[in-house]
């Protein structure tokens, strides 16, 4: 991209990480997903040339280096983690937006749910589940997770093993379920969906799955204020007419806050 001409550090880094699709590149790199296919599959609308380009400029920066096995994060790269969690709390709590069915994409709902497993909450044995999505497109209306005891494998087509547990609901329950907008319980009891199978692993299936790592941030209910003080700004300079000590007070800025699949 090109340059913002300025020595901010704001505006520097956003000259390594500000373009389109960059910080979802380094989301899909900190949740694991290191080979092309797989990163990929973590932003599906991103061509492939447009990820290619995106992977060079980040290795040109230092972000990330390739090696064995994939493309890995740096150092510098690893130190974008809180950036990163620190924008998908903002986007769960004040970038508001209610969910609908078109704008699930199910593929990348389920390639995240696979990631996010318990893996100590599984059966020891072998457990195939069927998710079936009612009005999902053509082609995305099944996905099946394989649990094997010490992870799950997404399968895009069905297992040669029996089906345990049936899945049956909509995109839009999953995605809020999977946000933690919607609690499993309350689906269930609305009849948003059903679990088909033996009771005891219908009534575990809920704890295999971890949620998003957002699903704990709290929406925003009320409306939008504007601060009552300038304090809050994050740069605060000293005015006019001010003593020594106050110029050279320092700025204050906001406070830092700390796969697999089968076709």
């Amino acid at each position: 991209m090109s340059s913002y001409n300025q020595f901010c550090p704001v505006a520097q880094a956003l000259e390594v990480v500000g373009e389109r699709w960059t910080l979802l590149v380094i989301r899909e790199l900190l949740c694991g997903s290191h080979r092309f296919s797989d990163l990929q599959r973590g932003v599906p609308l991103m061509s492939r040339s447009v990820l290619a380009e995106r992977l060079r400029s980040l290795e040109d920066a230092g972000v990330i280096e390739r090696r064995a096995g994939g493309y890995f994060l740096t150092r510098a790269g690893d130190e974008l983690r809180p950036l990163v969690i620190a924008c998908g709390e903002w986007g769960k709590r004040w970038a508001e937006r209610k969910v609908k069915n078109a704008d699930v994409d199910i593929g990348l709902l389920m390639w995240d749910i696979q990631r996010r497993i318990d893996v100590g909450a599984l059966p020891s044995g072998e457990v195939v589940v069927e998710l079936e999505f009612r009005g999902a497109p053509r082609g995305k209306g099944r996905f099946w997770l394989h649990f094997k005891g010490d992870g799950a494998e997404l399968c895009l087509t069905r297992p040669a093993r029996g089906i345990d547990l049936t899945v049956r609901t909509s995109p839009r329950t999953m995605a809020e379920i999977w946000l933690g907008d919607v609690p499993f319980s309350t689906a269930l009891e609305r009849g948003d969906l059903t679990i088909d199978g033996p009771r005891a692993l219908a009534r575990a299936f809920p704890e295999w799955l971890k949620l998003s790592l957002f699903a704990s941030v709290e929406r925003r209910t009320a409306p939008l204020e504007r601060p009552a003080t300038a304090a809050a700004a994050p740069c605060r300079r000293s005015e006019a007419g001010a003593g020594a000590a106050d110029r050279g007070r320092a700025r204050r800025w906001p406070a830092a806050r700390a796969g697999r699949s089968r076709r």
